[in-house]
């Protein structure tokens, strides 16, 4: 039987020779120690593998496995209240089988098997079902009700329904007969690749506001539900701070934080913070809403990819559900950098400062997965991603910043100045600006005062002045005014 052998290792890029059965973008397990990766290349004698855990005493001509399936995310409850790394391993369960550093090759599940959740459901015996369709639900944490839905591609009348009870994610709830005479055994968790957007029903108008408990952000350069911004800034311009303030206090539902090759003290602070502080509205811990997922700068590189759509997976998935979800991803600029590492190792024609040609496309990919949607349950949600990027030495005309602007509407420039001047959240007025204005001048209407707009647009003005006496004072000097 044909097997496959690793050919060559050059850092997270592994090769294999003349084995022709695997398929692109298919998950695999590299080596004795079964590392995750993916395949990313093939072609008459070469598969490239990006292996998403470190490489370390990996050798030539060890075996590679098939998984049969693309990089996925298990979906399911559980989700909220847990910090995994990049390919969803929860980091609690890694600490207690390794230690706290992250040992490659250990295979954990996402979800814990034992847990029970108190089912209640919401269809009976006989009943049609569609995909996407609410089947029964179960609260999650103190704050979100986890509702679970009928498996995409799944439809049919249900021959066999569990009773409201407690279960566990192994357990079958319910059998569904199709039209074709085939049976689907839904249980809590469903399996979803990561770089495939998940369908909806439709995309609605974006018409409200995500209010972000930040004064200069939500009258000035407001962002709406389901709308994508990006919060560009130097060392030190206050880019976590900022993300971190959004994640406490923004009126979403849910909040997925990725944390992509920033440092690690951060999640730490993150983890410890949340804990401590209570959502404004319900007065329970915050984490009962959040989602982290840490891949620190310390971890393997090609994760950082993995944990970018792990995070809108996840985002997604809360979102057919019918909540509104906010994804914060600190920071952008390190998911470049770990596709340009790659790039080199793959020998690409590089691009613009070294980052390869296709680096628009895939920031394309990631921002345009954001939205206000009508679900297949037909409940409304959305997806609002707000990404951190990290131009070096504060350069707004490098790559990852100019084509971010492209796909975003909201850009909340960071000045290290103000910072330095302790003057937080550090938005350059005179850089910064938002789209959202027209789309949300009716909710504005409605909900604040006719006159915000213009009150709004009268004080932008005043700053713009206030710039432009500066430039004089500063040709002048302060001696000659009045």
């Amino acid at each position: 039987m044909e097997k496959a052998h690793i050919y060559s290792i050059n850092g997270p890029v592994v090769r294999v020779k003349d084995y022709s059965k695997f398929k692109m973008l298919e998950m695999v397990y590299v080596g004795e120690k079964k590392l995750l990766g993916e395949v990313i290349g093939i072609d008459d004698h070469f598969t490239t593998i990006q292996v998403y855990e470190s490489t370390t005493g990996l050798r030539v001509n060890e075996l590679v496995y098939h998984s049969g399936a693309p990089l996925c995310a298990n979906l399911g409850p559980g989700i909220l209240d847990n910090i995994f790394d990049g390919i969803q391993r929860p980091l609690k369960d890694m600490a207690a089988l390794s230690g706290m550093y992250v040992s490659e090759g250990k295979g954990i599940n996402a979800l814990s098997e034992e847990r029970l959740w108190d089912v209640s459901f919401k269809v009976n015996l006989n009943d049609d079902v569609v995909e996407g369709q609410i089947f029964a639900i179960c609260p999650e944490t103190s704050l979100i009700e986890h509702r679970f839905l009928v498996p995409i591609g799944v439809n049919g009348k249900v021959v066999e329904v569990k009773t409201n009870g407690s279960y566990n994610i192994k357990e079958v709830l319910m059998i569904v007969l199709d039209k074709h005479g085939k049976k689907h055994s839904l249980t809590m968790v469903q399996d979803w690749p990561i770089r495939t957007p998940r369908p909806v029903l439709n995309r609605k108008p974006i018409t409200m506001p995500l209010i972000t408990g930040q004064r200069v952000i939500d009258t000035l350069f407001p962002i709406a539900k389901g709308g994508a911004a990006a919060i560009p800034g130097g060392f030190g311009a206050g880019k976590t701070m900022t993300q971190h303030q959004l994640a406490k206090w923004c009126d979403a539902d849910i909040i997925v934080y990725v944390g992509c090759g920033e440092r690690g003290n951060e999640m730490t602070q993150v983890l410890h913070e949340f804990k401590e502080l209570l959502d404004p509205k319900s007065h329970k811990p915050l984490t009962d809403r959040t989602v982290l997922i840490a891949n620190t700068s310390n971890m393997p590189v090609a994760a950082r990819e993995a944990s970018i759509y792990t995070g809108i997976t996840i985002a997604e998935y809360y979102r057919d559900m019918g909540y509104h979800v906010a994804l914060m991803a600190d920071s952008t600029s390190r998911w470049a950098e770990a596709l340009r590492e790659i790039s080199g190792r793959l020998e690409e024609m590089p691009a613009e400062e070294g980052f390869p040609a296709y680096l628009p496309s895939r920031i394309a990919q990631f921002y345009e997965r954001a939205g206000y949607v009508e679900t297949l349950s037909h409940n409304e949600g959305s997806v609002t991603v707000i990404g951190a990027v990290s131009p070096q030495g504060a350069d707004f005309s490098e790559p990852v910043t100019q084509n971010t602007k492209r796909f975003v509407r909201s850009f909340w420039a960071l000045d290290k100045n103000l910072a330095y001047a302790r003057h937080f959240p550090a938005i350059n007025w005179n850089l910064s600006y938002s789209e959202y204005l027209d789309d949300l001048k009716r909710w504005f209407d409605v909900n604040v005062d006719r006159k915000f707009l213009t009150l709004r647009n009268e004080i932008m003005n005043i700053l713009h002045e206030e710039t432009q006496l500066m430039e004089i004072v500063k040709l002048i000097g302060s001696d000659v005014l009045p």
